[in-house]
């Protein structure tokens, strides 16, 4: 039996990220508004918002247009470094 490598990104590519954080009013204006300092393409068609079962926690679905590795790890280092993350996928 061969193990297969998962297939690499070819980049630029569609790439969704999920933010989860305490649901605050401005927390969606705050993380949009982080992604597109990365990727100024991001439209409100590319988000969407799922609230959690008890509501205190909202995740985010937001899909850039990744431009490589980096690219992603400088955007999660911003998100995380906003305060209001909790979890970034």
């Amino acid at each position: 039996m061969t193990v297969q490598d998962p297939p690499k990104l070819v980049y630029p590519c569609p790439y969704p990220i999920k933010v989860v954080g305490e649901h605050a009013e401005d927390f969606a204006s705050l993380i949009i508004g982080i992604v597109r300092l990365h990727d100024p393409q991001v439209r409100d068609e590319h988000v969407s918002a799922r609230p959690s079962s008890n509501g205190r926690y909202i995740s985010l679905t937001i899909t850039i247009t990744a431009q490589g590795p980096e690219h992603i790890q400088a955007l999660f280092v911003d998100l995380k470094a906003s305060g209001r993350v909790s979890v970034v996928l």
